[in-house]
């Protein structure tokens, strides 16, 4: 719909930024399709590398209306290494928790892993026109790196051995780009998807929601808030979430006997939302922004590479709203997908490095869909039997706390590649921190070189290697063994006890957490993948064996 008030400037790209008329064929390293979060997280993610790539999007800029607003801990640890995390915390609200009624009565009030060892929040809200916004405005600052071509629409794509050809369409011309790879991040609605004649696989699931976004100012607290069958619209399952700006997320769900050309025009939805606010004991008045209608769906590829073809976010897999997995685990694709693209397109590793992109993040999107799945068959249950369940258990959650656990919403959170082949087996025991696979648990620590110290955390280390593999060895005064220093491919430091003398560079444990926290003692090393996750540990480490584990990257021919 056309919004009745405007939170937001649109403003339209003009064509061509960056290509003109008449040039006819080109040829890129990497080429992009979809500007959205996913697109513009992989080119800022190889931007890191040094890796130029070609960007092309169908619309004019960044996107209208309501879609992903939820951006979790993890999601800000990635935006944070790709530059971009000032904007999302100045304007996202932060959020740790929520409610959840029945009926008139609160069955639920859920907290999310939070403490004083974190450095983000576990979520912030924001609309995506500003995660968008925000990204570009990043990418922006590459622009020998990353060329953005607006309003260029992807018409065909023809796969050949070395990459593929991609013929576009503009506003005044349609031309072709040869390109080594492709990166399909375009969406639920791929282009390149269908261009290629794939299918997602999965379930659909048959209730409908009405998404509102709606302007009103209120000084309510930032949390989720859920309604099961309230007096304001009975017999309907009702989300609600603050965001910047004074916009309000609502999503209700529809009867299965109401149409649903009829359900989103605003005669229809304004008096839910009226009811809905008067419950709420919202008396401000209200303007519509944005109104459009939502189905579940648990949806992905079997694979995530298809020779020289690489899918991302949406493209690859379409997740539930139901614990906010969509755009998270699209941030977390680009993420896993850009480093090992870079070091690929480098000549640093073989292609076989991208089939563990895929084996990775298949093996994420199905733990997103199992989860995604379970919290879509609470909130709109698909049979009589998932809503007598649901019923009950609201019902018993009034008196009993024990089945509260069984509303939560299972909010995404970072997952463990644990089968990865990349793995290093553990060949020592440690009584605690993250296993091969597991990402870095955080805690506060102080960066130390020359005297001068500056507060940080144990994920910004990760940014510290530029790219590169980092290890992490654990001394009791900060000092490193030679041999280790100079390993190809991994920048090491040390975290210590106490703070070296010798003038380097390391990680001080002021407040003596990080050694029981990894498990660690003295010579302990953990190496970390350029994505924060745990390639290897060690308790008495020898540069042979991070040489050995390195080569599960490194290595530029197919075992």
């Amino acid at each position: 719909m056309t919004p009745a008030f405007q939170p937001y400037p649109h403003v339209p790209r003009v064509y061509p930024p960056g290509k003109s008329a008449g040039e006819g064929r080109e040829h890129t390293p990497v080429l992009i399709v979809g500007g959205g979060p996913v697109g513009l997280a992989t080119a800022l993610g190889l931007a890191r590398h040094g890796v130029r790539s070609v960007l092309v999007e169908a619309d004019d800029g960044v996107c209208t209306g309501s879609r992903a607003i939820c951006i979790s801990r993890r999601s800000l640890e990635i935006i944070d290494r790709l530059g971009a995390l000032d904007g999302f915390l100045a304007k996202g609200l932060p959020w740790a928790g929520g409610r959840s009624f029945y009926r008139d009565e609160e069955v639920l009030h859920f907290s999310m892993p939070q403490d004083a060892n974190q450095k983000l929040p576990p979520m912030i809200n924001l609309a995506q026109y500003h995660i968008e916004q925000f990204l570009l405005d990043a990418a922006e600052l590459h622009g020998d790196l990353i060329v953005i071509r607006w309003q260029t629409r992807v018409i065909a794509v023809e796969q050949r051995e070395s990459g593929a050809s991609v013929t576009v369409a503009t506003p005044h011309e349609t031309y072709n780009i040869d390109t080594d790879w492709l990166v399909a991040a375009d969406g639920g609605r791929s282009a390149v998807r269908e261009a290629l004649g794939l299918k997602l696989r999965g379930t659909s699931y048959e209730g409908r929601y009405v998404i509102v976004d709606i302007h009103l100012k209120s000084d309510r607290p930032t949390e989720r808030l859920a309604y099961f069958d309230p007096p304001s619209n009975p017999g309907s399952t009702v989300l609600v979430h603050k965001q910047p700006d004074d916009i309000w997320r609502i999503d209700y769900q529809l009867r299965d006997d109401e149409d649903a050309q009829a359900a989103v025009l605003l005669d229809n939805v304004a008096p839910r939302v009226d009811s809905l606010l008067a419950m709420m004991g919202e008396t401000a008045p209200w303007h519509p922004v944005w109104i459009t209608l939502y189905k579940a769906n648990a949806l992905t590829l079997e694979k995530y590479r298809h020779g020289r073809v690489l899918f991302a976010g949406d493209a690859a897999h379409l997740v539930p709203i139901f614990g906010v997995r969509g755009a998270n685990s699209g941030i977390d694709d680009a993420d896993n997908l850009a480093w090992k693209l870079a070091y690929v397109v480098q000549g640093r590793a073989g292609e076989m490095l991208l089939d563990s992109y895929s084996d990775e993040r298949v093996f994420a999107a199905h733990e997103n869909l199992r989860h995604g799945s379970k919290s879509t068959e609470f909130m709109a249950p698909p049979t009589f039997a998932f809503e007598l369940m649901r019923t009950a258990v609201l019902g018993l959650a009034c008196k009993h706390p024990h089945v509260r656990s069984l509303i939560n919403p299972r909010q995404t959170s970072a997952i463990a590649y644990a089968q990865s082949p990349l793995n290093v087996a553990d060949s020592a025991v440690f009584a605690a921190g993250p296993a091969p696979g597991a990402v870095l648990p955080e805690c506060p620590l102080a960066l130390v070189e020359r005297g001068a110290r500056r507060a940080a955390h144990v994920t910004d280390l990760v940014k510290l290697g530029q790219g590169a593999c980092v290890g992490l060895y654990f001394s009791d005064d900060g000092a490193v063994p030679a041999e280790l220093l100079a390993l190809e491919g991994v920048t090491t430091l040390a975290l210590a006890r106490q703070p070296s003398q010798a003038g380097g560079l390391c990680a001080w444990d002021y407040a003596g957490q990080l050694f029981s926290l990894f498990g660690a003692r003295q010579g302990s090393f953990y190496l970390v993948r350029p994505d924060g996750h745990v390639l290897g540990r060690w308790h008495d480490v020898t540069p042979a064996q991070v040489r050995q584990a390195l080569t599960t990257i490194l290595t530029t021919e197919a075992a």
